[in-house]
């Protein structure tokens, strides 16, 4: 079986977003497959700090790993139980780990989902807008004129369709994104910035772009992991 383990989204006690049945599975497993080796591990220590890390195989995959080296790595560990760990959240969304899932329904192995935070509906949630019609497309273009007009067509898809748009950024640009969403998009439109979500730094709000205008620029989401919606 692969188990789909998902982490906390930022520096929260393990104990209030993750339940105690995931430490139950956890404890179990031998077989890792995560993004870096090292905040796995330290994650499995947060978990229980009796579980044997020493003992336990690790494969790592980002954007990075050669897939088939990793599969041929593999091919002793798809006998067993085998856990995958995202860096933040849950593994296999805006995640290599999507990979290994597909891979494991292409050999008829059991894939199950565990409870945990996930920052795309948690945001969509915080935001007001609609939770009935959303759409998550990862990270934008980084060329400038590019990254515009993608979030022209973001806006008037949230508008024309009532369809809240979803997307991310890497933290060290959050506060030039606000400032090319501020510039970019009409006055009316709305839009949800959620940060450092579920930790004791959460910050969500959600106003029009002409009240966003008035906050540049917005320092307290500087480096810090965020994701925006438009609605």
């Amino acid at each position: 079986m692969i188990y789909l383990i998902p982490t906390t989204l930022g520096d929260t006690p393990i104990d209030n977003v993750l339940p105690r049945f995931n430490a139950e599975v956890i404890r179990s497993l031998h077989f890792f497959v995560v993004e870096n080796i090292r905040s796995a591990r330290r994650f499995l220590k947060q978990v229980d700090r009796e579980i044997p890390i020493d003992d336990l195989t690790f494969y790592e995959l980002n954007q990075h790993t050669d897939i088939n080296s990793l599969f041929a790595e593999m091919r002793n560990a798809w006998q067993y139980d085998i856990g995958i760990i995202s860096e933040a959240g849950c593994p296999a969304v805006a995640d290599p780990g999507a990979l290994i899932v597909a891979e494991a329904h292409r050999r008829k192995i059991k894939v199950k989902t565990l409870v945990g935070p996930s920052s795309i509906l948690m945001s969509v949630m915080a935001s007001g807008f609609n939770g009935q019609s959303f759409a998550f497309n990862g990270y934008l273009p980084i060329e400038k004129n590019n990254r515009s007009a993608r979030l022209k067509t973001l806006e008037h898809k949230a508008h024309s369709e009532h369809q809240t748009q979803v997307f991310i950024e890497t933290p060290y640009r959050n506060v030039q994104m606000v400032d090319e969403l501020c510039h970019t998009l009409q006055p009316k439109t709305m839009l949800c910035i959620a940060c450092s979500i579920s930790t004791d730094d959460e910050y969500i709000e959600t106003l029009s772009i002409a009240e966003w205008r008035k906050l540049l620029p917005l320092n307290r989401i500087n480096k810090k992991p965020t994701i925006f919606l438009i609605g």
